[in-house]
């Protein structure tokens, strides 16, 4: 449905169901799962996303599980909505629960590589670009630091 409206008018949408979202859970904390993804390429570059709502900072890709969902279809899902690609070789890292705006929240985390370049949708997500490991976009949060740690960790063995 709110693919019919303009982008613009998408965006400012994006951004009162980001707010209105962040106070319902702060006062109902309900629980949710989710998924972070962390795609990369083939040079081994980790794909970070930068949204029309929220900090504005570039972060991994992430996404809500809808209801009968697992956590690949999930990342699939989210990626080729946001991103208009597919991953390959998807497998979940780990699960583990933390507190998001409040909210109980169980987070997969689903690595893969991409099948091509992504193409931001241009409402929820502005830019995606690839990053080196040892050269991350600036700020990069506590959550995301350790998510990238868990990934490193599962590499090496």
């Amino acid at each position: 449905m709110l693919s019919l409206l303009p982008a613009p008018l998408h965006r400012l949408a994006l951004r009162a169901a980001h707010a209105g979202r962040k106070a319902y859970w702060a006062i109902f904390r309900p629980h949710i799962q989710g998924v972070c993804v962390i795609a990369t390429n083939d040079a081994g570059a980790v794909l970070f996303a930068r949204h029309s709502y929220g900090s504005g900072n570039f972060l991994l890709p992430t996404g809500g599980m809808k209801r009968g969902e697992d956590a690949l279809e999930t990342a699939r899902r989210e990626m080729r909505e946001e991103l208009g690609c597919e991953l390959l070789d998807a497998r979940v890292l780990v699960t583990h629960r933390n507190s998001l705006h409040g909210a109980k929240h169980t987070q997969h985390l689903v690595a893969a590589r991409l099948d091509a370049t992504p193409q931001p949708d241009g409402r929820e997500v502005l830019e995606a670009r690839f990053f080196a490991p040892d050269a991350l976009p600036d700020p990069v949060t506590p959550r995301t630091r350790r998510q990238l740690e868990l990934w490193a960790a599962s590499k090496a063995g």
